[in-house]
């Protein structure tokens, strides 16, 4: 199985973790018991709870695109050392997003999201050209 797919399968359990962290955010802010309801009537989230609201937007914002580049690369034959150091890239630069986020450090969050964005590119050029 090449590295781009085994990242592929790997990626779901990143998207769990966004997932978890949003839900958890969310119901520490919200109530377990508000969480369970419809939601009708919903006032802002707290900081915490809004930025794992947009961690997760954004990490699905780019998740598609690495799912179509890993599937077009493994249909294609076109795993090379471009292509894997891509998807590397991308996977391990997505996991450090998650707990930027959520912290403070100016330009950190923007940093790593740049450098997952370069994990895309290079997958793309790999696959395509």
């Amino acid at each position: 199985m090449s590295i781009e797919l085994t990242l592929l399968i790997w990626s779901a359990v990143l998207a769990l973790a966004y997932v978890v962290v949003q839900s958890t955010a969310y119901r520490l802010d919200y109530g377990i018991v508000f969480a369970g309801t419809q939601r009708d009537n919903e006032r802002p989230p707290n900081k915490w709870a809004a930025r794992g609201n947009k961690a997760l937007r954004n990490f699905l914002e780019t998740y598609a695109i690495f799912i179509a580049l890993a599937v077009a690369t493994e249909i294609a034959g076109r795993s090379d050392g471009l292509t894997q150091w891509g998807a590397q890239i991308w996977f391990w630069a997505r996991w450090a997003y998650l707990p930027a986020y959520f912290i403070d450090i100016p330009f950190l969050r923007s940093g790593i999201w740049t450098v997952s964005m370069i994990g895309l590119v290079l997958l793309f050029v790999g696959v395509a050209f």
